[in-house]
Protein backbone atom coordinates (compact mmCIF):
# COMPACT_ATOMS: atom_id res chain seq x y z
CA UNK A 1 0.00 0.00 0.00
CA UNK A 2 1.16 3.37 -1.04
CA UNK A 3 0.20 5.71 1.72
CA UNK A 4 3.27 8.01 2.13
CA UNK A 5 2.01 10.17 0.35
CA UNK A 6 -1.51 10.57 1.49
CA UNK A 7 -2.97 13.44 3.74
CA UNK A 8 -2.46 13.12 7.12
CA UNK A 9 -5.77 13.38 9.38
CA UNK A 10 -5.90 15.75 12.15
CA UNK A 11 -8.18 14.00 13.98
CA UNK A 12 -6.34 11.52 15.25
CA UNK A 13 -5.73 11.56 19.43
CA UNK A 14 -2.48 9.66 20.59
CA UNK A 15 -3.26 8.30 24.40
CA UNK A 16 -0.93 5.27 24.15
CA UNK A 17 1.02 4.60 27.24
CA UNK A 18 -1.80 6.85 29.65
CA UNK A 19 -4.14 4.99 31.66
CA UNK A 20 -7.91 5.36 32.08
CA UNK A 21 -9.51 6.77 35.02
CA UNK A 22 -10.91 4.58 37.30
CA UNK A 23 -14.47 3.60 36.60
CA UNK A 24 -15.36 1.60 40.40
CA UNK A 25 -15.35 -1.83 40.73
CA UNK A 26 -17.75 -4.46 38.79
CA UNK A 27 -20.92 -5.61 39.78
CA UNK A 28 -23.94 -4.11 40.23
CA UNK A 29 -24.82 -1.42 37.41
CA UNK A 30 -21.66 -0.92 36.35
CA UNK A 31 -21.21 -4.58 35.51
CA UNK A 32 -24.60 -4.65 33.56
CA UNK A 33 -23.30 -1.82 31.33
CA UNK A 34 -20.52 -2.96 30.64
CA UNK A 35 -22.12 -5.99 29.89
CA UNK A 36 -24.26 -4.68 27.29
CA UNK A 37 -22.23 -2.52 25.71
CA UNK A 38 -20.09 -5.59 24.94
CA UNK A 39 -22.39 -7.54 23.56
CA UNK A 40 -23.77 -4.49 21.27
CA UNK A 41 -20.52 -4.36 19.30
CA UNK A 42 -20.45 -7.98 19.00
CA UNK A 43 -17.33 -8.26 21.71
CA UNK A 44 -16.49 -10.87 24.28
CA UNK A 45 -18.07 -9.06 27.84
CA UNK A 46 -15.96 -11.60 30.09
CA UNK A 47 -12.58 -9.72 28.66
CA UNK A 48 -13.86 -6.08 29.81
CA UNK A 49 -15.44 -7.32 33.49
CA UNK A 50 -11.60 -9.19 33.95
CA UNK A 51 -10.07 -5.97 33.06
CA UNK A 52 -12.05 -3.67 35.61
CA UNK A 53 -11.85 -7.04 38.05
CA UNK A 54 -7.81 -6.41 38.13
CA UNK A 55 -7.83 -4.32 41.38
CA UNK A 56 -5.39 -2.04 39.77
CA UNK A 57 -6.16 1.60 40.08
CA UNK A 58 -5.03 3.56 37.26
CA UNK A 59 -3.95 7.13 36.68
CA UNK A 60 -6.32 9.62 34.88
CA UNK A 61 -6.33 9.27 31.25
CA UNK A 62 -6.55 13.54 30.84
CA UNK A 63 -4.38 14.31 27.61
CA UNK A 64 -3.71 13.34 24.55
CA UNK A 65 -0.63 13.62 21.86
CA UNK A 66 -1.50 14.75 18.69
CA UNK A 67 -0.07 12.94 15.80
CA UNK A 68 2.35 14.88 13.97
CA UNK A 69 5.94 15.22 11.75
CA UNK A 70 7.72 13.36 14.62
CA UNK A 71 5.26 10.24 15.28
CA UNK A 72 6.58 6.85 14.83
CA UNK A 73 5.21 5.03 11.57
CA UNK A 74 2.16 3.58 12.84
CA UNK A 75 0.60 6.90 13.99
CA UNK A 76 1.81 8.07 10.58
CA UNK A 77 0.09 5.32 9.11
CA UNK A 78 -3.17 5.31 10.55
CA UNK A 79 -3.27 9.34 9.82
CA UNK A 80 -2.96 8.79 6.13
CA UNK A 81 -5.68 6.17 6.56
CA UNK A 82 -7.92 7.90 8.27
CA UNK A 83 -7.15 11.39 6.22
CA UNK A 84 -7.75 8.98 2.95
CA UNK A 85 -11.33 8.16 4.35
CA UNK A 86 -12.45 11.37 5.47
CA UNK A 87 -11.53 12.37 1.44
CA UNK A 88 -13.25 10.44 0.47
CA UNK A 89 -16.17 10.16 2.37
CA UNK A 90 -16.26 14.23 2.34
CA UNK A 91 -16.23 13.49 -1.64
CA UNK A 92 -19.67 11.35 -1.12
CA UNK A 93 -21.57 13.23 1.22
CA UNK A 94 -20.94 16.57 -1.03
CA UNK A 95 -21.88 14.71 -4.28
CA UNK A 96 -25.21 13.66 -2.39
CA UNK A 97 -25.84 17.37 -1.27
CA UNK A 98 -24.71 16.42 2.02
CA UNK A 99 -22.15 17.06 4.41
CA UNK A 100 -19.31 14.45 6.09
CA UNK A 101 -18.05 15.39 9.64
CA UNK A 102 -15.35 13.51 10.37
CA UNK A 103 -14.86 11.08 13.73
CA UNK A 104 -11.81 11.36 15.79
CA UNK A 105 -9.57 8.46 16.48
CA UNK A 106 -8.62 7.27 19.38
CA UNK A 107 -4.78 4.90 19.54
CA UNK A 108 -4.68 3.65 22.41
CA UNK A 109 -2.39 0.83 24.36
CA UNK A 110 -4.09 -1.69 26.93
CA UNK A 111 -6.94 -0.09 28.02
CA UNK A 112 -8.91 3.06 27.17
CA UNK A 113 -12.26 4.89 28.33
CA UNK A 114 -14.62 5.34 26.05
CA UNK A 115 -18.27 7.06 25.82
CA UNK A 116 -19.60 3.10 25.63
CA UNK A 117 -17.42 1.76 28.38
CA UNK A 118 -14.25 0.71 29.33
CA UNK A 119 -12.33 -1.08 26.79
CA UNK A 120 -8.94 -3.63 26.41
CA UNK A 121 -7.15 -4.21 23.31
CA UNK A 122 -8.78 -7.91 23.77
CA UNK A 123 -12.22 -6.11 22.53
CA UNK A 124 -10.62 -4.97 19.33
CA UNK A 125 -10.71 -1.79 17.71
CA UNK A 126 -14.46 -0.89 17.84
CA UNK A 127 -16.23 2.87 17.16
CA UNK A 128 -18.41 4.53 19.66
CA UNK A 129 -21.54 6.52 18.49
CA UNK A 130 -22.04 8.00 22.02
CA UNK A 131 -18.73 10.16 21.35
CA UNK A 132 -18.18 9.69 17.88
CA UNK A 133 -14.64 7.98 18.09
CA UNK A 134 -12.84 5.12 16.44
CA UNK A 135 -10.67 3.15 19.18
CA UNK A 136 -7.70 1.33 17.95
CA UNK A 137 -4.51 -0.30 19.85
CA UNK A 138 -2.66 -0.92 16.94
CA UNK A 139 -1.25 -4.20 18.65
CA UNK A 140 -4.16 -5.66 16.57
CA UNK A 141 -2.37 -5.24 13.59
CA UNK A 142 0.10 -7.65 14.47
CA UNK A 143 -2.61 -9.96 15.89
CA UNK A 144 -4.11 -9.58 12.61
CA UNK A 145 -0.86 -11.06 11.06
CA UNK A 146 0.27 -13.49 13.08
CA UNK A 147 -3.28 -15.10 14.96
CA UNK A 148 -5.72 -14.44 11.66
CA UNK A 149 -3.38 -14.68 9.08
CA UNK A 150 -3.91 -11.40 7.08
CA UNK A 151 -0.54 -9.86 7.32
CA UNK A 152 -0.01 -6.52 5.23
CA UNK A 153 -0.73 -2.69 5.23
CA UNK A 154 -3.78 -2.72 3.52
CA UNK A 155 -5.34 -5.60 5.74
CA UNK A 156 -4.60 -2.98 8.35
CA UNK A 157 -6.51 -0.61 6.23
CA UNK A 158 -9.49 -2.10 5.61
CA UNK A 159 -9.93 -2.49 10.07
CA UNK A 160 -9.48 0.99 9.77
CA UNK A 161 -12.02 1.86 7.01
CA UNK A 162 -14.76 -0.36 8.55
CA UNK A 163 -14.65 1.04 11.72
CA UNK A 164 -15.27 4.12 9.89
CA UNK A 165 -17.99 2.96 7.78
CA UNK A 166 -20.05 2.47 11.32
CA UNK A 167 -19.34 6.23 11.64
CA UNK A 168 -20.81 6.81 8.39
CA UNK A 169 -23.82 4.67 9.32
CA UNK A 170 -24.56 6.68 12.63
CA UNK A 171 -24.30 9.76 10.50
CA UNK A 172 -27.10 8.20 7.95
CA UNK A 173 -29.12 7.36 11.15
CA UNK A 174 -29.02 3.78 10.62
CA UNK A 175 -27.72 3.05 13.52
CA UNK A 176 -30.56 4.84 15.12
CA UNK A 177 -32.72 2.83 13.50
CA UNK A 178 -31.35 -0.42 14.20
CA UNK A 179 -31.25 0.41 17.73
CA UNK A 180 -34.72 0.82 17.83
CA UNK A 181 -35.15 -2.28 16.13
CA UNK A 182 -33.42 -3.98 18.50
CA UNK A 183 -35.71 -2.26 21.39
CA UNK A 184 -38.83 -3.64 20.00
CA UNK A 185 -37.95 -7.06 19.82
CA UNK A 186 -36.16 -7.31 16.81
CA UNK A 187 -33.21 -10.13 16.37
CA UNK A 188 -30.36 -8.80 17.87
CA UNK A 189 -27.68 -10.83 16.11
CA UNK A 190 -29.28 -11.27 13.08
CA UNK A 191 -30.03 -6.85 12.70
CA UNK A 192 -25.92 -6.94 13.94
CA UNK A 193 -24.49 -9.15 11.13
CA UNK A 194 -26.38 -6.29 8.43
CA UNK A 195 -24.54 -3.67 10.74
CA UNK A 196 -21.52 -5.35 10.24
CA UNK A 197 -21.66 -6.38 6.21
CA UNK A 198 -22.67 -3.13 6.06
CA UNK A 199 -19.56 -1.28 7.02
CA UNK A 200 -17.27 -3.78 5.39
CA UNK A 201 -19.34 -3.03 2.28
CA UNK A 202 -18.41 0.35 2.93
CA UNK A 203 -15.00 0.26 3.47
CA UNK A 204 -14.98 -1.55 -0.35
CA UNK A 205 -16.28 1.81 -1.14
CA UNK A 206 -13.67 3.71 0.49
CA UNK A 207 -10.85 1.26 -0.97
CA UNK A 208 -12.48 1.68 -4.62
CA UNK A 209 -12.95 5.88 -4.51
CA UNK A 210 -10.11 6.28 -2.06
CA UNK A 211 -7.85 4.71 -4.36
CA UNK A 212 -8.50 6.90 -7.30
CA UNK A 213 -8.26 9.64 -5.06
CA UNK A 214 -4.84 8.90 -3.65
CA UNK A 215 -3.52 5.95 -6.03
CA UNK A 216 -2.55 3.77 -2.65
CA UNK A 217 -3.80 0.30 -3.94
CA UNK A 218 -1.02 -1.91 -5.16
CA UNK A 219 -0.94 -5.77 -6.25
CA UNK A 220 -1.99 -8.23 -4.41
CA UNK A 221 -3.64 -5.46 -1.56
CA UNK A 222 -7.46 -5.76 -2.62
CA UNK A 223 -6.78 -9.49 -2.03
CA UNK A 224 -5.37 -8.75 1.62
CA UNK A 225 -8.45 -7.25 2.57
CA UNK A 226 -10.46 -10.05 1.81
CA UNK A 227 -7.97 -12.58 3.55
CA UNK A 228 -8.52 -10.14 6.37
CA UNK A 229 -12.71 -9.51 6.36
CA UNK A 230 -12.50 -13.51 5.91
CA UNK A 231 -10.10 -14.13 9.00
CA UNK A 232 -12.42 -12.20 10.84
CA UNK A 233 -15.49 -13.95 10.02
CA UNK A 234 -18.35 -15.44 12.97
CA UNK A 235 -17.40 -19.44 11.61
CA UNK A 236 -13.84 -18.26 11.23
CA UNK A 237 -13.33 -17.54 14.98
CA UNK A 238 -15.92 -19.64 16.36
CA UNK A 239 -13.84 -22.54 14.53
CA UNK A 240 -10.50 -21.62 16.51
CA UNK A 241 -12.59 -21.02 19.72
CA UNK A 242 -14.66 -24.01 20.27
CA UNK A 243 -14.15 -26.24 17.91
CA UNK A 244 -17.65 -25.45 15.88
CA UNK A 245 -20.09 -23.53 14.30
CA UNK A 246 -23.39 -21.93 15.91
CA UNK A 247 -24.83 -19.68 13.14
CA UNK A 248 -27.33 -18.27 14.69
CA UNK A 249 -24.78 -16.66 17.46
CA UNK A 250 -23.34 -14.78 14.38
CA UNK A 251 -23.12 -10.90 15.07
CA UNK A 252 -20.73 -9.95 12.66
CA UNK A 253 -21.23 -12.43 9.34
CA UNK A 254 -19.61 -15.37 8.12
CA UNK A 255 -16.01 -15.51 6.45
CA UNK A 256 -17.88 -15.57 2.95
CA UNK A 257 -20.31 -12.96 3.73
CA UNK A 258 -17.83 -10.09 4.82
CA UNK A 259 -14.98 -11.00 2.42
CA UNK A 260 -18.16 -10.69 -0.41
CA UNK A 261 -19.78 -7.67 1.17
CA UNK A 262 -16.45 -5.95 0.79
CA UNK A 263 -16.37 -6.88 -2.58
CA UNK A 264 -19.47 -5.63 -3.90
CA UNK A 265 -18.52 -2.68 -2.38
CA UNK A 266 -15.20 -2.41 -4.36
CA UNK A 267 -16.63 -3.42 -7.19
CA UNK A 268 -19.07 -1.18 -7.31
CA UNK A 269 -17.66 1.83 -5.95
CA UNK A 270 -21.06 3.45 -4.33
CA UNK A 271 -22.38 3.08 -0.51
CA UNK A 272 -26.19 2.36 -2.12
CA UNK A 273 -24.55 -0.67 -3.27
CA UNK A 274 -24.62 -1.47 0.00
CA UNK A 275 -28.15 -1.89 1.37
CA UNK A 276 -27.88 -5.37 3.34
CA UNK A 277 -30.91 -4.66 5.06
CA UNK A 278 -32.49 -4.91 2.10
CA UNK A 279 -30.83 -7.58 0.78
CA UNK A 280 -32.83 -11.37 0.62
CA UNK A 281 -29.84 -13.32 0.49
CA UNK A 282 -26.19 -11.68 2.95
Amino acid sequence: MRWQDLRRSGNVEDRRGMRPAAIGGVGGVGAIVVVLVALFFGVDPSALLQTLDSGQAPTSQTASAPVGAGSDQEAQFVAAVLGSTEDTWGTIFSQAGSRYTAPKLELFSGRTQSACGLADTAAGPFYCPGDRKVYLDTAFFQELSQRFGAPGEFAAAYVIAHEVGHHVQNLLGIMGKVDAQRRSGGDANALSVRVELQADCFAGVWAKRGDQQGHFIEAGDVEAALRAAAAVGDDTLQKQTQGYVVPDSFTHGSAEQRARWFRLGYDRGDPTACDTFSARTL
